[in-house]
C-alpha cells in the first residue's frame, strides 16, 4: 500500500517507479496505490474513484473497474479531466519579464555546482528538474536562507557569493505545509481571523448586550466565556502512568468549549458552537451581507476549501489543507506588493480540479505585485509558469547545474532538458484538446 509515491519524482522518475510497480505485480503481489498523477492512474490495471466533492461532500464511490471504462464515467469528475472534457489549459498570455531580478552569484550549497541563477520578478517561476538536481538546495538554501542571513547581517558566503536584487523585496515568505497550529484551539477562522468578526457578530446582538457579553465572551481562548473545566478545548487530557494519554470530551461543557450562558446567546437562530461547525459554504451563506465575515472566507473557498469546518482543529488538517490555508491568509491581506512567496511542490495531495482552483490564487498574488518562485515536478503548474528555471542534468554529483531558462515554449525546445521532453509533449497535447469553453488560467500580459 502506497500513499502517494510519486509525491518529489519528475516525470521521468514517475516511470521508473511505475516499472517498479508493474515488477511488483507480476511477481504475484496487490499493489494499492493513493494517487492523483495521470501517468500512475494510466498504468494502473484497475481504479477506484472517490467522491463527488471533498470533505462531507465525499466519501462516495463514483467508480470502479478498469481505467479505460474511467473515462467514459459520467459521475467522475476525475474522468472528465482524464477524458478531455476539463483540463488546465496553457495561458494565452504569461507574465513577461519587468526588468527586476534577483540575482544569486555563484550558488554553491550541497550540489549546485557555482551557477549563477536570475530569478525574474512580478510572475510565477517554476525551479524544476530530475529528483536530486538542486531544486530544494536552491530555493531553501541559498535563496531563503541566504536573503534571510543578508537581511539580519549574518553570513551567506559559504551558500553564495553575492545576492543582488534584493533590496526590492519588502519580504521573503517560504508557505510550506508545515502545520498552522498544534492545539486544538487554532482552526481555519482563528487563523484567518474571521473569528474576530464572528465575535463582535455575537457579542452585537440584544441578548449579550442584556447579559453584558462582549466579543472575549465568544473566544475560547481566554477566560471569560469559555469553559474553565477543559480551558476552552472541549476535551481533558488524563494523564496514565505507563500508557498514552487519554483524551476525554469535557464532562462540564460536552465538547462545545463554553459555558452554558455563553452558548444561550444566539445569532441568527445558532449559537457559536454551532456556528464553528458551519463549513466554510455553508458559514458564507449564513453571514450572507457581513462582509468582513464572508471576505475572508469566500478566499478560502476559492482556493479549494470550502469543505472545512469553521473551528476544525488545525491537527487534523493534512498537509496540502495547512499550505492552502496560509495561501489563503495571505490572499486576505492587501500587502502583498513587493513580497516573494516560496512554494515547495504546493501539488501535494491535489486533484486536477485543485490544482486549477491553485494557480488562480497564484495569479491574483502576482496581480497584487507578489513574486512566486514554485519547486514542481507537476506538469500542469510547469505548462502554466510565466518562467521556468531547470537544473540537472540528472541527480546528486551529476547535477547542480542549470540546463535550460525561459517559458516553458522555449525550455520545452531545449534538447538537453528532460523537464523539456515532457513538457513539449503536453504542451502539444493541450493545445490540440483545449476546451473552448474551459476556464482558462491567464495571467495579464505585462
Amino acid at each position: 500500500m502506497l500513499d502517494e509515491p510519486s509525491i518529489g519524482l519528475h516525470p521521468r522518475d514517475t516511470h521508473r517507479l511505475i516499472e517498479i510497480l508493474k515488477h511488483l505485480r507480476d511477481l504475484g503481489n496487490t499493489i494499492l496505490v493513493v494517487e492523483h498523477d495521470p501517468e500512475m492512474m494510466a498504468a494502473a490495471d484497475y481504479v477506484i474513484d472517490l467522491g463527488p466533492g471533498a470533505g462531507e461532500h465525499g466519501g462516495s464511490i463514483l467508480f470502479a473497474g478498469p481505467r479505460t471504462e474511467l473515462l467514459q464515467s459520467r459521475e467522475s469528475l476525475t474522468a472528465r479531466y482524464l477524458n478531455g472534457e476539463l483540463g488546465i489549459p496553457v495561458p494565452n498570455l504569461r507574465h513577461k519579464p519587468s526588468g527586476r531580478f534577483l540575482r544569486i552569484h555563484a550558488a554553491r550549497a550541497h550540489n549546485l555546482q557555482n551557477v549563477d541563477v536570475m530569478i525574474p520578478l512580478h510572475m510565477l517561476v517554476a525551479i524544476t528538474g530530475v529528483s536530486g538536481s538542486g531544486k530544494s538546495t536552491l530555493v531553501h538554501d541559498v535563496i531563503y536562507k541566504a536573503i534571510e542571513a543578508k537581511r539580519t547581517g549574518g553570513k551567506f558566503q559559504e551558500l553564495c557569493d553575492r545576492i543582488e536584487g534584493d533590496q526590492v523585496l519588502l519580504g521573503v515568505v517560504l508557505v510550506d505545509q508545515s502545520p498552522i497550529g498544534r492545539t486544538p484551539r487554532s482552526n481555519p477562522a482563528t487563523y484567518l481571523k474571521a473569528f474576530d468578526a464572528i465575535r463582535e457578530a455575537f457579542s452585537s446582538t440584544a441578548d449579550a448586550k442584556k447579559r453584558g457579553y462582549a466579543a472575549g465572551h465568544f473566544s475560547f481562548n481566554i477566560p471569560g466565556g469559555r469553559c474553565e473545566a477543559c480551558q476552552g478545548e472541549g476535551i481533558v487530557t488524563v494523564e496514565m502512568q505507563f500508557l498514552a494519554d487519554v483524551e476525554l470530551i469535557c464532562e462540564e461543557c460536552r465538547g462545545t468549549r463554553f459555558k452554558s450562558g455563553v452558548l444561550e446567546v444566539r445569532y441568527r437562530e445558532k449559537n457559536v458552537h454551532e456556528v464553528l461547525q458551519l463549513t466554510v459554504r455553508e458559514a458564507l451563506v449564513f453571514f450572507a451581507g457581513v462582509p468582513k465575515i464572508t471576505s475572508k472566507l469566500r478566499i478560502l473557498d476559492e482556493v479549494g476549501l470550502g469543505y472545512l469546518r469553521l473551528g476544525q482543529s488545525a491537527t487534523t488538517l493534512s498537509g496540502g489543507e495547512a499550505q492552502r490555508l496560509k495561501l489563503a491568509a495571505h490572499l486576505t491581506t492587501q500587502a502583498n506588493e513587493g513580497v516573494l512567496y516560496i512554494f515547495d511542490e504546493p501539488t501535494t495531495g491535489l486533484h486536477f480540479d485543485d490544482i486549477q482552483k491553485l494557480l488562480t490564487a497564484f495569479r491574483k498574488l502576482i496581480d497584487g505585485g507578489a513574486s512566486i518562485v514554485v519547486i514542481e515536478h507537476n506538469l500542469d503548474v510547469i505548462k502554466s509558469a510565466d518562467w521556468i528555471i531547470d537544473l540537472g542534468p540528472e541527480g546528486g554529483a551529476a547535477g547542480g547545474q542549470i540546463v535550460a531558462t525561459g517559458t516553458p515554449e522555449q525550455v520545452a525546445r531545449n534538447s538537453k532538458s528532460h523537464t523539456g521532453k515532457f513538457l513539449a509533449r503536453v504542451l502539444a497535447d493541450s493545445r490540440a484538446n483545449r476546451n473552448p469553453g474551459a476556464p482558462n488560467s491567464t495571467g495579464r500580459g505585462k
